[in-house]
């Protein structure tokens, strides 16, 4: 393992930094990980992609880097969810069979399933009817991914593994208050309402929808555990991670209330749309292999608060205020 070269593709952002800080966890160096940033290599770029492999030819491969937001980000821009995606993925994942990559994780989302799938999501549900309008864009692009990495098992008996997490949160999240997910965006909504005395805030959709949150470095355990553990052969086409429990929005604002200490009003604005009623992952697979989250959901919104002031103290955050 001493000499493993790892890229992590999306280093900087809420997995894959959380990938990197689990893999220094375990023991490996920085001499290990490989990173790029847009200046360097453009993911969206075929011939900068290949060049990059080219050179570096990485043994293990997380690709963590991809386009991601809430349902308005969702809504308002569906081609470059879907465009930019299928880029990235599709060029990570050619030239990681091009350049004989030993071992690649594809990072997909939840949002892949059905729209109305049974309750737990089992993996076996991907493709069995309609997905969720709001978000379709992105599931699309993923579950092409998803297939591409099977594609390539299949034919050229490739490792290319693909992990399903549920709504993620933590360190290095995009507090964005429109483009973000739900929530980070009400980390910052509730900050700002402090800080200005606001006496109410308007949320989107009823509140009744349940959602699994898990926390980002429990995710990274389970990605860093599959890569060193397991083979493609071994679980399937995909596999879910999640934290097996859910929470009503309107029960996670009130979380997010005490953490970041608001006192206002919140008022549910049930014309906006409120996205899948109930979504909840089946983890049994993941659970079977010795993985179990270890954050709890109160402990987990602490530290993403303190690192949303830290980086709105640093000047870093982005769509600051």
């Amino acid at each position: 393992m001493n000499n493993i070269k790892i890229y992590i593709a999306g280093h900087t952002g809420l997995v894959g930094s959380a990938i990197y800080r689990q893999l220094i966890k375990e023991g490996f160096s920085d001499s290990n990980i490989i990173t790029t940033n847009r200046n360097t290599v453009d993911l969206t770029n075929t011939e900068d992609v290949n060049k990059f492999f080219e050179r570096e030819r990485p043994d293990w491969v997380f690709a963590a880097a991809a386009k991601v937001g809430g349902i308005h980000a969702n809504s308002t821009y569906p081609v470059n969810f879907l465009l930019e995606n299928l880029k990235i993925q599709n060029n990570l994942i050619e030239c990681s069979y091009k350049y004989s990559v030993k071992k690649l994780l594809f990072l997909g989302s939840s949002c892949v399933y059905p729209k109305l799938a049974p309750q737990p999501i089992k993996e076996e549900y991907l493709l069995t009817s309609s997905l969720e309008p709001s978000n379709q864009w992105y599931a699309l692009a993923k579950i092409t991914g998803i297939k591409l990495c099977n594609a390539y098992n299949l034919q050229y008996k490739c490792n290319f593994i693909s992990v399903m997490p549920c709504n993620l949160y933590g360190p290095n999240d995009n507090y964005h208050e429109l483009d973000s997910h739900v929530l980070p965006a009400l980390i910052r909504r509730m900050h700002f309402a402090k800080e200005n005395k606001d006496k109410k805030i308007v949320i989107w959709g009823s509140g009744n929808p349940k959602r699994e949150f898990l926390f980002s470095d429990d995710l990274a355990a389970a990605c860093v555990m599959l890569m060193k553990n397991y083979d493609a052969k071994d679980i399937g086409d995909l596999i879910n991670i999640g934290s097996s429990s859910d929470i009503t929005i309107k029960e996670v604002v009130d979380m997010l209330m005490n953490v970041v200490g608001y006192r206002g009003e919140i008022i549910f604005d049930s014309s906006k749309p409120d996205g899948t009623p109930r979504k909840i992952v089946d983890s049994s697979k993941i659970k079977k292999l010795g993985w179990e989250p270890s954050t709890a959901l109160y402990d987990g919104l602490k530290i993403s608060y303190n690192d949303f002031l830290e980086k709105l103290n640093q000047g870093i955050l982005r769509g600051q205020n």
